[in-house]
């Protein structure tokens, strides 16, 4: 088997896939990418038996094949190459390859293409089609809140729930939630939901094209991912989410408006005099100011800072984890946000001050315990 194909355009497919590779396979054929070329079109697939990427490019080939290549080596003889047409020549009996730049030939020892596992194709799936950029913007906003504990799977992905042309993406770790919801340009025709892992979703996030749109096909066990020439799979949380709805609390008799940016940038600076272990702020609220402060004891450390807001409720004391407010208010967009607070041992509700049209963002932050 022998094609040629540019050494830049194939680099670039390569990154792409390389996102699949883990950093420990089981088997030792996991290192490889899979090269099988059919006609003119050479498809490059990688897996780590959890998440894959397939992806197909246009080259020039006398003769059909498959062969596994070590993915390391390749990629860096490709980024250490300029731009130039490259040569892949493979014996078919010994899966030996060489290539051929215009500065000289480098040989390497590739494995039988068809040790290769098999990757999942799309069976007795349900589709759904969405612009890129705003399947990109669910994950971005989510992905952030998910757990990394390994003992409940559920809340280690991004949950995806569908129902009809309406997209709510959600994700928790018992400490924060996010929920976004979106229902423009949505076409579907099912409703059903699944747990997407954290892994598949940010080389999704990576590999997503900023304009087209993307379809989404999933089954009991997999999702399938589809734009431009690229396909991801990745294998589905098998696990039942937990109730979310039920953890947001609904009466909230104290708002705090106040501006974003502005508040993130204190949080920033009061966060540094806070216990490390705890990251615990202070927020003093009374009509009109804002007071957050944060102590450290065991280091005599101690910061205070006033704004302006704009508060209806009562006078309110409540401790949060500065960090966890940080990203929140990293994520959500807009100038003022609109905190919604009930007592100092429930959750408070982050949301925009104003909504987005076809768009809908929710965050809930449990608060720390004040120790008097």
């Amino acid at each position: 088997m022998k094609f040629s194909v540019s050494s830049n355009d194939l680099l670039k497919k390569l990154q792409v896939a390389s996102g699949a590779i883990g950093s420990n396979p089981v088997l030792p054929i996991l290192e490889d990418f899979l090269f099988s070329v059919k006609g003119n079109v050479l498809t490059i697939s990688a897996t780590d038996l959890e998440t894959s990427i397939i992806t197909n490019m246009d080259v020039r080939s006398d003769k059909d094949g498959v062969v596994a290549v070590p993915a390391k080596i390749l990629l860096d003889t490709l980024k250490a190459l300029p731009q130039q047409p490259v040569t892949f020549n493979i014996d078919d009996d010994t899966y030996g390859i060489e290539i051929t730049s215009s500065y000289g030939k480098y040989r390497l020892a590739g494995e039988n293409g068809a040790d290769f596992p098999r990757i999942p194709e799309p069976d007795e799936v349900d589709t759904i089609t969405m612009p890129a950029v705003s399947l990109g913007q669910g994950i971005s906003k989510t992905l952030f809140a998910t757990s990394n504990d390994e003992l409940r799977p559920a809340m280690t992905g991004v949950y995806f729930q569908v129902d009809f042309n309406k997209i709510i993406f959600v994700a928790t770790d018992a400490h924060k939630l996010v929920k976004y919801e979106f229902n423009a340009e949505v076409k579907s025709e099912v409703m059903s939901n699944f747990i997407v892992p954290k892994k598949a979703l940010n080389l999704l996030k990576g590999a997503l094209p900023a304009t087209e749109d993307v379809t989404m096909q999933f089954n009991k066990a997999n999702a399938f991912f589809t734009f431009g020439d690229t396909i991801m799979v990745c294998r589905l949380v098998d696990a039942r989410y937990p109730d979310y709805n039920a953890v947001i609390p609904t009466e909230n008799p104290n708002n705090l408006i106040v501006n974003r940016s502005d508040f993130r940038n204190s949080l920033n600076r009061i966060a540094i005099y806070a216990n490390k272990t705890t990251n615990q702020v202070v927020l003093n609220i009374q009509e009109g100011s804002l007071t957050i402060s944060a102590q450290d004891l065991d280091f005599s450390n101690e910061a205070t800072e006033q704004m302006t807001c704009s508060y209806q409720g009562d006078p309110l004391t409540i401790g949060f984890n500065a960090k966890f407010l940080i990203e929140m208010l990293g994520v959500i967009e807009g100038d003022e946000i609109r905190m919604e607070l009930s007592t100092p041992t429930r959750a408070g509700i982050l949301v925009p001050d104003e909504s987005v049209e076809g768009e809908d963002i929710l965050m809930l932050v449990m608060p720390v315990m004040l120790s008097n």
